[in-house]
Formats: C-alpha cells, sequence, structure tokens
C-alpha cells in the first residue's frame, strides 16, 4: 500500500482566515474590557497565517484592528486616541517607557499595540509621530514564550497575544481571566507543529489535474476575470535622507489611477496635497507641479473613486504600498485584493523586479500609458501583466 498523498485544494475558515483543518475559532471565548484596544499591524504582518494579532482581536469585543502605515491623517485611529475617558497609552519597549506590572496606569486607558517585526513596528513609530508621542509602557514576560512555531530574536520576547494576556492582566487586575486566550493560541502552535511532522513524514504527489494552472493562480483569479481592477497610487514623499528630515512629512497619497481590465474602463485623479511638495516629486511622477498643487480635494476624489469601483471587485496592486496609501485617507478597497508581484514571484519561483522589468522580460511592454505621468504608464504595464497571467491561468470573461 503505497504512503504517497494527493494533495487537495483545503477549505479556509472565512473568520480566523486558517485552513479549516488547524481552525482555532473553536477555542475561543470572548472576553470583555474595561480597557479598549487598538490594534495597528503592519501591511506585511497582515498575511502571516501564524500571526497571533488576528486572533487576539477575535478574543477581545473591545479591541479594533488596523492595517496600514501612515496614521496621521486617519480618521479612525485620531477618534481612537481621542476617549477623554480613556486616554491612550501605547505598549512598546524603549527609554523612557514604564513598567506596567509595577506602575499600572489607574484609571482605564486605550491601548495602543503595534504589531510587525522589529523592523517594521519602528517603521509605524518613526513615520507616526503621534504615536510615538503616546505615554510609553512595558513589561517583563514572566515566562519564556510559548509560541514554538517561530523564533523570537530574543529569549524574553513573546508574541502579541502573549503580551496583552499579560499586560490586560496587570491593567484590570485579573491576570487569570485573561488567560483564556492562550487556549487558541496552545490549539494553533500544537496544530501547526502536528501537521508540520506529518508533512515530514509522507510524500505529497500532485494530481496530473492540478498541473493544468500553475501554482500561482489564486482560484478567484481564474474564476472572477470580470472583476479585476488594477490600481496604482503615487505618492509625495520626502527622501528619508533629506537634510531636515525631521522637518519633512510622511508619504501621502498624491495621484490615484485604476483600470477594470475586462472592459478597459479607467479612473485618474490628482489629490490636492496636505504638505509641502517634496523638491522633486512633480519630476518622479511626471505630473507638473502646478497640475499637483490644484488637485482635486480627498473627499471629492474618494466620493469619485466610490462611484467607480464595485464592493465585488477584485483589486490588483503591484506590492502593498497602494493600498496603504488609500487606506491612510480613508479610501475605500475591497478585502478581495491580489498583490501581482507576489504572484510573478510564485510563478517565476525568484524576485522578479519592478512591473516595468517583468513587462520586458514576458515581452508585453505597453506602448502608451492609461492616464497621467508614470502612474498612466505603471497602470499600463500592471495591466497588461495582469491579462497575461489571466490567460495562463485559462481565465475567460463570461458574458
Amino acid at each position: 500500500m503505497s504512503d504517497t498523498a494527493v494533495s487537495e485544494p483545503r477549505a479556509m475558515c472565512v473568520r480566523c482566515r486558517r485552513p479549516e483543518s488547524v481552525c482555532y475559532c473553536r477555542h475561543i471565548t470572548p472576553i470583555p474590557t474595561a480597557t479598549r484596544i487598538v490594534l495597528l499591524q503592519h501591511p506585511r504582518e497582515r498575511d502571516m497565517p501564524i500571526g497571533t494579532t488576528r486572533m487576539a482581536s477575535l478574543c477581545l469585543p473591545n479591541a479594533e484592528l488596523h492595517v496600514g502605515v501612515h496614521w496621521r491623517d486617519s480618521s479612525a485611529l485620531a477618534s481612537a486616541l481621542s476617549d477623554p475617558a480613556r486616554p491612550p497609552v501605547l505598549l512598546y519597549p524603549g527609554p523612557g517607557a514604564i513598567d506596567i506590572g509595577q506602575h499600572p496606569p489607574h484609571t482605564p486607558v486605550t491601548l495602543v499595540v503595534v504589531d510587525g517585526t522589529w523592523s517594521q513596528t519602528r517603521t509605524l513609530l518613526r513615520e507616526n509621530p503621534q504615536l510615538a508621542a503616546l505615554p510609553r509602557y512595558s513589561f517583563v514576560a514572566a515566562q519564556p514564550s510559548e509560541y514554538r512555531i517561530r523564533r523570537p530574536p530574543k529569549a524574553a520576547y513573546v508574541s502579541t497575544l502573549e503580551a496583552l494576556v499579560y499586560v490586560l492582566g496587570a491593567l484590570e487586575g485579573e491576570p487569570e481571566r485573561f488567560k483564556t486566550m492562550l487556549i487558541p493560541f496552545r490549539a494553533m502552535v500544537d496544530a501547526q507543529i502536528a501537521c508540520t511532522q506529518a508533512c515530514s513524514q509522507r510524500r505529497v504527489r500532485h494530481p496530473r489535474t492540478a498541473r493544468t494552472r500553475p501554482s500561482a493562480w489564486p482560484p478567484c483569479f481564474e474564476e472572477r476575470p470580470k472583476d479585476l481592477v488594477c490600481v496604482v497610487g503615487e505618492a509625495n514623499a520626502w527622501p528619508y535622507l533629506y537634510p531636515t528630515r525631521e522637518r519633512a512629512f510622511p508619504d501621502e497619497l498624491i495621484q490615484l489611477s485604476a483600470c477594470r481590465v475586462h472592459t478597459g474602463e479607467t479612473f485618474d485623479a490628482v489629490l490636492a496635497p496636505r504638505h509641502p511638495l517634496a523638491p522633486r516629486t512633480a519630476l518622479h511622477i511626471g505630473v507638473p507641479e502646478e497640475r499637483l498643487l490644484s488637485g482635486a480635494p480627498i473627499p471629492e476624489v474618494l466620493e469619485q473613486w466610490r462611484s467607480f469601483v464595485r464592493d465585488s471587485d477584485l483589486v490588483c496592486t503591484w506590492g502593498h504600498y497602494a493600498a496603504t496609501l488609500f487606506d491612510a485617507v480613508g479610501g475605500f478597497l475591497p478585502e478581495a485584493r491580489l498583490d501581482m508581484r507576489h504572484i510573478a514571484r510564485v510563478h517565476f519561483k525568484g524576485k522578479v523586479g519592478t512591473a516595468e522589468e517583468l513587462a520586458e522580460r514576458i515581452g508585453i511592454v505597453p506602448q502608451s500609458g492609461i492616464g497621467l505621468g508614470r502612474s498612466g504608464m505603471r497602470l499600463a504595464q500592471l495591466a497588461a501583466i495582469t491579462r497575461h497571467f489571466g490567460e495562463l491561468a485559462g481565465a475567460t470573461p463570461r458574458d
């Protein structure tokens, strides 16, 4: 009898976003809190399958989870930080941080937690001075992390969920109550370890029928070709090494361009800058400075965009930068998003460079742009790549 297993597509849980075979939702018990919890997650951490921040948000009804990098103009964050009954504090180690176990606040607070790698969280604080200026708290873990499926940079580090278990216990004076959050956490860790061990003991053979579609193509990419919308954003971005960087401003969306792949319908808008233009912004994005300065107000652009985009659209971007910029101004993007750079890397089994370099590599260089300046050319390249991959995946729109 053969020990070879045949791989089948895995059903996914829409709540925890884990395969149903390792779903931890049945272990979750909601825990009400007097503390308001604001979780700010770096976009690159959002898709980590074994992250704990989403798990924490499911355990804590009084928590809100936001994904992005730039929060200076976020109305959602501004609202969270302006609760007079629960002043905001930041959970992050560093100089001046107060040990929350030894000196917890005397009143309810809004606990702000940044999630990502240490490099990513440092970026979040650097790009958002209003976060870095908050009263800062830290803690010393009472025991080593149980996060056995990830190796921490230092032995004293713990996962985001474990940190919240300890900190909320200190803030609300009931350490045992919050240990319930460790039940789904341990279930996830145990399931992941068991799955890894099982996979290492058997050889997986993919059926021949599965080879007709490369593994790079998500099922929705093949099944919903009429919903594909390519989106490109340009930013007013001050250089990190600018001589007066401390007086510079965060990256802000200044142009938004989109194309509905199936119909060729386009959207192109220049947004009025809220901060002074960086010295070379106009040159870099190929749009005259006077045109940028006369851009439309953000609310007007968002209203026009909302009449263009549909809830059912599949937004295609090259990386996360454009979506992050748009999220920062409160723009609507459907939940279904495809990172074409990631899909290309999977398909070609390695780095692919820029969209322009990939278009040249596969011989589909567009002759003209779709819209104004560099954004229009980048949009044309992205649309061409998306069409090319759609053909490879066998995506055929049905009228």
